[in-house]
């Protein structure tokens, strides 16, 4: 990469991995940060642009060229309709663009980000996940909360930070013996067969009066 961006006539900082496939360009002056992932059965690089520790964008090209475009842009600052001009095959989503002209907040940023991860590999391989997210979502609830996601389980926090420590409600598992698994702390609640009727199950134990995430 170094190579092909002196060749283009364009800067890039020192690659913050020293070990392994993985190239990853950092400016933590302004909190971005490139990802860019060699092919693996597939003829193209994946890139992925984030702002301050949340993924915009991404895309997949197999031109080296385009990536040093792309990660010049980004970490120069550019804006995402700034870098998909000089790299076309960046892919963002109209959430990252409104976020990115005016700051969405925590726990909605945490919402948007997750479930946009269906539309990015590899968790575009995990559409019971997805379906789960977005029933969980469809309720205000449950909307106010912070999304807490640990091997696909999902959970809800009372707190933006130290969520580890604030979980309120059940958990749910996408993949207990087929179904959706809903448990408490002391064990399993219940199995159902669609998500939907597993966030009924967590809406309905929910303590009332219950405030958004601060």
């Amino acid at each position: 990469m170094r190579r092909t961006a002196d060749e283009l006539g364009l800067t890039l900082p020192e690659s913050a991995r020293e070990w392994g496939p993985l190239a990853e360009y950092v400016d933590t002056g302004i909190g971005r940060r490139v990802m860019v992932y060699p092919p693996k059965g597939q003829r193209a690089f994946q890139v992925n642009l984030q702002a301050k520790s949340t993924r915009l964008a991404c895309g997949w090209t197999a031109d080296l060229a385009d990536v040093i475009r792309a990660t010049a842009a980004w970490i120069s600052g550019a804006g995402l309709e700034q870098t998909r001009a000089h790299s076309p095959f960046i892919r963002f989503r109209p959430w990252a663009l409104a976020h990115e002209q005016e700051p969405l907040d925590a726990v909605e940023l945490a919402w948007c980000s997750k479930l946009d991860r269906v539309h990015m590999p590899p968790d575009d391989r995990h559409p019971r996940a997805h379906a789960l997210l977005a029933a969980a979502y469809a309720q205000p609830a449950l909307r106010q909360l912070m999304p807490v996601n640990s091997h696909f389980n999902l959970w809800f926090s009372t707190t933006v930070d130290g969520w580890m420590k604030t979980r309120v409600g059940y958990l749910i598992c996408p993949y207990d013996e087929g179904r959706y698994g809903v448990h408490s702390e002391s064990g399993l609640v219940a199995r159902t067969e669609t998500p939907e009727e597993a966030v009924a199950l967590v809406v309905a134990a929910l303590p009332p009066d219950l405030g958004p995430a601060r």
